[in-house]
């Protein structure tokens, strides 16, 4: 039976009878290669590394492209390497789901080492040393957008922050500081070039990384912990650079599903970990198919041959272009809408809610008819053809395990760029008007009508997190379901909030659509359903 190991590999009928490719390369050879003359680190472990960014590296090892693998780091949740990659050798076993129902599996042995960054267990020991090496070409990462984040909500440190400005380079343990530890090993000797790059689904963020790790950096230098020279070296890009990308690709989290069909297969140990820190997590990634990964081309010392994988390497201007063209108007607004309405409506996987007429026809409005004339064209991906496989292929990937309760987190975080974009090309077109938008303003006063926490019969929803959700809710207190009066006037000081939407919403001439259609779907029980279905009646 095939287990997951190097030695597991070696029997290579068992793997080809439960149809599971194996890398075609040595896995341990590329391992120890890789250890001898680290070329690249990766800093975030879970599944969008191994499902995409580590089959990346799989690939051009495969292809007798490249020498060395990729070191993996977690600093979030050592449980990850502790109970997935420890006792599997560093592999992973990628199931690629494909609409049709059918799939692709694949073992990923790209992956040479997994740390912790943990001082106590010497891993913290080794990465200096990574660190330190002329070899060391590229630093990505995958620590989500709130890795970055130094600050509270009211702008003072977060207290570990605080700390770590205090201790210095030799204590610290923020992720955004022990990068910038290490970089300081790097700089003290000798400071050979790398590059930093964010790979973290966010607009520009590379600058966010810089701006983490330079800020530190200037604390460290300011109280005496520091070089003054390394905020020089941090700050010159041909000797750090930091490049923005667009990644996308959906790695939800592993299904009980799949690992049933693999073990069904033969392969054994496939079982699915929750961590402590509620990491949902195992030895194989379920991933859809299609995936994106643009990166800005400035690397000073060279670089991994990944373009032979599929990435993209382009200009600054031309990652900027791409990053708008998904996050505004080909993916990201459409999965809001998916995620909006699909907990109103009780749905529970997004691919379940494209077969609802009226939010296919609301997505396709909202893609096509609102957002598709004012898109950003990148010139290296054809919008329409990108819109074409989100809709008629990517979101009604039934093999795909995605909810639209998981989507709908932090969206007080993602209106602004998903919609407010639009709206403000509307607005500051005199050939266009903001009063044939339906599907944008109809989605902000249903995501509105969501913070009530009532569905549409009127059962109590649990919201995922959101850091303005209090705030908001506190606005809309004393709105009812079955009293649209109760609306009035309450929605104006949230709609005016531009920090909220990208635009006032009511200079820019919504705030009447959007409280209507607010109004409306306070009617009553199956009202948001009754004004769906007037708008598309399909």
């Amino acid at each position: 039976m095939p287990q997951l190991t190097r030695r597991g590999l070696s029997d290579a009928a068992a793997w080809e009878r439960a149809g599971i490719a194996l890398p075609p390369y040595n896995t341990q050879a590329a391992a120890e290669y890789t250890r001898q003359s680290p070329a690249w680190l990766h800093f975030g472990a879970g599944n969008i590394f191994r499902g995409f960014i580590a089959a990346l590296g799989d690939t051009v090892l495969g292809e007798n492209t490249g020498n060395a693998g990729v070191v993996a780091v977690e600093t979030f949740d050592p449980e990850i390497i502790e109970t997935i990659y420890a006792p599997h050798d560093n592999l992973a076993l990628l199931v690629t789901l494909l609409p049709d129902g059918g799939v692709k599996r694949r073992v990923i042995g790209s992956i040479a080492e997994g740390l912790t960054a943990s001082r106590e267990n010497g891993d913290f020991d080794r990465l200096r040393r990574y660190f330190e090496a002329d070899s060391l070409q590229m630093v990505s990462f995958t620590v989500t957008e709130k890795g970055y984040a130094l600050r509270k909500p009211d702008g003072a440190f977060l207290d570990i922050v605080a700390r770590d400005m205090e201790t210095g380079p030799d204590g610290c343990v923020h992720v955004m500081s022990l990068i910038a530890a290490l970089l300081y090993a790097r700089y003290r000797n000798g400071g050979p070039p790398a590059a930093m790059v964010s790979m973290d689904n966010c607009s520009r963020n590379g600058d966010k990384l810089r701006d983490a790790v330079t800020e530190i950096a200037a604390a460290w230098r300011d109280k005496g912990l520091a070089e003054a020279g390394f905020l020089d070296y941090l700050a010159d890009p041909s000797r750090v650079s930091f490049p923005w990308s667009m990644i996308d690709k959906i790695t939800p989290r592993p299904a009980p599903e799949i690992q049933k069909s693999l073990e069904s297969g033969g392969v054994t140990g496939m079982d699915i970990t929750v961590t402590a820190k509620g990491t949902y997590i195992a030895p194989f990634v379920n991933a859809e198919g299609p995936q994106y990964l643009v990166i800005e081309d400035a690397f000073p010392n060279g670089r991994p041959p990944l373009e032979r994988a599929g990435v993209y390497f382009t200009s600054r201007e031309t990652v900027d272009k791409v990053e708008r063209m998904k996050v505004t108007t080909c993916l990201n607004p459409l999965h809001t809408a998916l995620a909006v309405f699909g907990c109103l409506l009780g749905y529970t996987g997004i691919a379940e809610e494209t077969r609802d007429p009226q939010l296919a026809a609301l997505v396709r409005r909202i893609g096509y008819d609102e957002g598709l004339p004012v898109v950003t064209d990148p010139g290296i991906i054809d919008p329409r053809a990108f819109i074409d496989e989100v809709v008629t292929e990517r979101l009604p990937n039934p093999f795909i395990p995605d909810t639209p309760q998981r989507i709908a987190t932090d969206t007080s975080q993602k209106v602004s760029i998903r919609y407010g974009e639009t709206i403000k090309a509307y607005v500051s077109d005199p050939a266009r008007s903001v009063d044939s938008l339906i599907g944008i303003p109809l989605v902000i006063a249903g995501w509105l009508r969501y913070l009530l926490g009532l569905d549409d019969e009127g059962r109590a929803m649990d919201l995922p997190g959101d850091p303005l959700l209090p705030a908001l809710q506190a606005s809309l207190r004393g709105v009812g379901l079955g009293d649209p009066d109760s609306a009035e006037g309450r929605l104006t000081p949230v709609l005016r909030n531009a920090s909220i939407f990208g635009a006032d919403l009511v200079e820019a001439g919504l705030g009447e659509t959007i409280e209507g259609y607010f109004r409306r779907m306070l009617e009553g029980r199956g009202a948001v359903r009754r004004l769906l279905t007037e708008v598309f009646p399909g």
